[in-house]
């Protein structure tokens, strides 16, 4: 059987590092064509010694001589740029573009991917989030499947199976609530960076961990699922669901549910997304049902985790709105990592953005570039002009 050809855009990165692991569990069915970095330009060179792609593209152009000189003697194609990773996913040899990037910045490069017809294995949650009527129309136009890479969003897919849509009443998402879950309001306006690092169930980067902790990212997830499933906002729900074990759930219009369990552990949906349709044998850990002594849910606290609240809003809005909180979120998250604002204050930025930069009902993506440009600047100047919001 001829191995499938994976391009993994951020491969320095906690989703990338991870489904090299998932190749090396399988390198009689996969083969790494290309990866991209944009900072780790050390461990970028290690991962392209030890899997030979025939292509390495470093985004931070000032890293570009550190690559080339570090593999000048191997055959192996080097680049730099955004530009080089667009033109890499359109290359006829790639069959499976994972999308990994960290932001915004996994935008163009998946466009460019979907008009070349390539299967998308989706872990950049903020392409869809950003542009999802845009990367919806193009999946279709271009015959491009989209297969998610998110834990819970593979859950809903593999749940979906063999099922009709129509027959779906709702979609229950859940999360881990994160570090501060349990943490009252007063305690939440002096927790740190440090703090909201140390997530309980999964190891992600910085990012993604910091939107955990707020529950952004699970406000991010519920507009990825609108998109990536057709459903209205009334049929996506989130549970807090602490231990990690149920990644999400889908109700039927007769009562039933259908969960998918498993480790919290990425490689499970990349290697899903990556074998579909087939199941792959691996030798990571498994459930023991013994071992778990509960599972809890609860619902989620908006009253201390805004952002779940304005992705709500964001959706119902439309238009450039879910744009506009991407955007402001990554300033804020930037912001609060290094140590501008507190824990709270990053929803203050939200909610400022959302009031004061411009609405674009029906957006093109020229519009989307505009309002992410704006919204940052907004941001930056409100953060830098004033410092802590209140």
């Amino acid at each position: 059987m001829e191995k499938k050809q994976i391009a993994i855009l951020g491969s320095t990165g906690s989703i990338g590092t991870q489904a090299l692991e998932v190749i090396a569990e399988h390198p009689d069915m996969f083969q790494v064509y290309a990866i991209t970095g944009y900072n780790n330009a050390n461990l970028l060179i290690e991962q392209a010694l030890k899997f030979r792609p025939e292509v390495v593209v470093m985004a931070n152009e000032v890293l570009y001589n550190q690559v080339k000189t570090a593999l000048q003697d191997y055959d192996i194609k080097v680049y730099a740029g955004i530009k080089s990773i667009c033109e890499v996913v359109e290359m006829p040899s790639v069959d499976i573009v994972l999308t990994a990037m960290v932001g915004y910045a996994g935008l163009l490069p998946t466009i460019h991917a979907l008009k070349a017809g390539k299967k998308i294995a989706l872990a950049n949650k903020e392409t869809l989030v950003v542009a999802g009527d845009i990367i919806c129309d193009l999946s279709q136009k271009y015959k491009a499947s989209i297969l998610p890479v998110d834990s819970e969003h593979s859950a809903i897919f593999q749940c979906l199976a063999g099922e009709n849509m129509d027959e779906v009443e709702k979609i229950i998402l859940t999360a881990s609530g994160g570090p501060f879950r349990s943490k009252s309001f007063q305690e939440l306006q002096s927790v740190t960076k440090n703090d909201a690092l140390k997530h309980p169930n999964w190891n992600m980067g910085a990012k993604i961990t910091i939107d955990s902790a707020s529950m952004m990212n699970k406000g991010f997830e519920v507009i990825e699922a609108k998109w990536l499933f057709g459903l209205k906002p009334s049929q996506i729900e989130v549970v807090v669901h602490p231990q990690s074990v149920i990644h999400s759930m889908v109700q039927y219009c007769d009562g039933s549910v259908k969960a998918q369990l498993g480790m919290p552990d990425m490689k499970l949906p990349i290697q899903y997304a990556f074998g579909y349709p087939e199941r792959l044998k691996n030798s990571y850990p498994r459930l023991d049902f013994t071992a778990i002594s509960k599972l809890d849910f609860e619902k989620p606290d908006v009253s201390k985790f805004r952002n779940l609240a304005f992705a709500y809003l964001a959706m119902e809005k439309g238009g450039n709105m879910p744009c506009i909180i991407n955007a402001a979120n990554e300033e804020a998250v930037a912001a609060f990592l290094q140590e501008k604002i507190g824990f709270l204050e990053m929803s203050d930025v939200i909610e400022f953005a959302m009031g004061n930069a411009s609405f674009i009902a029906s957006p093109t993506y020229e519009d989307y570039v505009q309002s992410d440009r704006e919204v940052r600047l907004l941001v930056k100047q409100k953060i830098d002009t004033h410092g802590y919001i209140n």
